[in-house]
C-alpha cells in the first residue's frame, strides 16, 4: 500500500511540476520587462481589486524611478468571485465609481499624476501580469508578486501613500471588517466595553459587526483619500484582508491586521504594524496598545 501511494504521490508531484513549468513559460514568454516608452512618463494598467491596486504603488513607484506614473484602470472585467461571496462591485472588479473613489488617495503621490479610465492609451507596463505567474497566491505577499513580477523592490516599511490626519477621529478606534479573509473563532465582542469605536464599511459589514459592538458608530466616507485621513487620525485601526487594511498599510497607520490562517496574503510590514489570528493574542494587543 505504502509503494502505490508512494507512486501515486510521485505521478502527482511530476504533474503539478510540469504545470508550474508550462505556466512559467508562457508568462515569462509574454512578460515586459522594459519599458519602450522613452518620454518623461512610464503609463501603467490594472484591472483592481481595490486592494490589489495599493498595494501595486510600491512597483510603480520603483519601475517608474525618477519619471511620473500614469495609471489606467480597466472597467471592463468581470468579477473573479463566485457569486456567494459578498463584494463591493458585485458583477464587475472595477467601475467607474470605483475610480473616482480610489484616485485621490493615488494622487496622493506626487509621483502618480494621472488616475483614469483604461480606454485606449499606450501602455507601458500591465500590472495585471503577476496574474499569468504560477504564484500561490494563498500566501506570501500581494506587494512583493508586483516586485517578482518586474524585477524590482522598494522598502515597505516606509509609507508610499499619504493622509492629513482627521483628529476629529484621535480618540476612536475604528473597524473594517470584510466577510472574507476572516480568521476562525475570532469575536470583536470584548471591544464593546471600549465608548469610542467606530465602523467603516459596507452595510451588511456594519449589520454584522453590530451584533458584536452594539454601541458601535458608523463612518460613511466619499473616497478613499476621506478613509486614510479618518485611519490616520485614529487611536487605532484593526481590519482584516480587506481594502481599508490596504489603505493603513499604505500610510503606516497604527493598525492591527486580523489575519486569514488559509490565505495569509496580506503582510505588516513597518512600524506601528500589528497582526494576530488568535484570539487571546488579538485581545492583548488590543489592551496593550490602548493603555499604551
Amino acid at each position: 500500500m505504502s509503494l502505490i501511494k508512494d507512486i501515486i504521490s510521485s505521478f502527482v508531484n511530476k504533474r503539478k511540476e510540469q504545470k508550474y513549468a508550462n505556466q512559467l513559460k508562457q508568462a515569462i514568454t509574454r512578460s515586459n520587462l522594459y519599458s519602450s516608452h522613452f518620454e518623461d512618463k512610464i503609463t501603467f494598467s490594472h484591472i483592481g481589486l481595490l486592494g490589489d491596486i495599493v498595494y501595486s504603488v510600491p512597483a510603480i513607484l520603483a519601475i517608474a524611478k525618477n519619471k511620473k506614473a500614469e495609471l489606467f484602470l480597466d472597467i471592463s472585467q468581470d468579477s473573479m468571485y463566485p457569486k456567494s461571496y459578498k463584494h463591493y462591485n458585485k458583477s464587475k472588479i472595477l467601475t467607474e465609481k470605483s475610480i473616482e473613489f480610489i484616485r485621490p488617495l493615488l494622487l496622493s503621490n506626487s509621483a502618480i499624476t494621472v488616475c483614469e479610465k483604461l480606454e485606449n492609451q499606450f501602455i507601458d507596463y500591465d500590472l495585471n501580469e503577476f496574474r499569468n505567474y504560477p504564484f500561490d497566491y494563498r500566501m506570501g505577499n500581494i506587494c512583493r508578486w508586483y516586485f517578482l513580477t518586474f524585477g524590482v523592490s522598494s522598502d515597505l516599511s516606509k509609507p508610499w501613500l499619504f493622509a492629513e490626519p482627521n483628529l476629529n477621529y484621535k480618540d476612536e478606534i475604528i473597524i473594517a471588517r470584510s466577510f472574507r479573509y476572516r480568521a476562525p473563532e475570532i469575536s470583536y465582542h470584548f471591544l464593546s466595553e471600549y465608548k469610542k469605536v467606530s465602523f467603516i464599511g459596507l452595510d451588511d459589514e456594519f449589520e454584522d459587526i453590530r451584533k458584536a459592538i452594539p454601541q458601535i458608530k458608523r463612518i460613511v466616507v466619499q473616497d478613499a483619500l476621506q478613509m486614510a485621513q479618518i485611519i490616520a487620525g485614529s487611536r487605532l485601526f484593526i481590519g482584516n484582508q480587506s481594502f481599508p487594511f490596504a489603505v493603513a498599510e499604505a500610510i503606516k497607520a497604527r493598525r492591527v491586521l486580523e489575519v486569514c490562517p488559509q490565505c495569509p496574503n496580506v503582510i505588516v510590514d513597518g512600524p506601528d504594524g500589528y497582526d494576530f489570528c488568535y484570539q487571546p493574542q488579538f485581545e492583548k494587543i488590543i489592551k496593550d496598545l490602548i493603555f499604551k
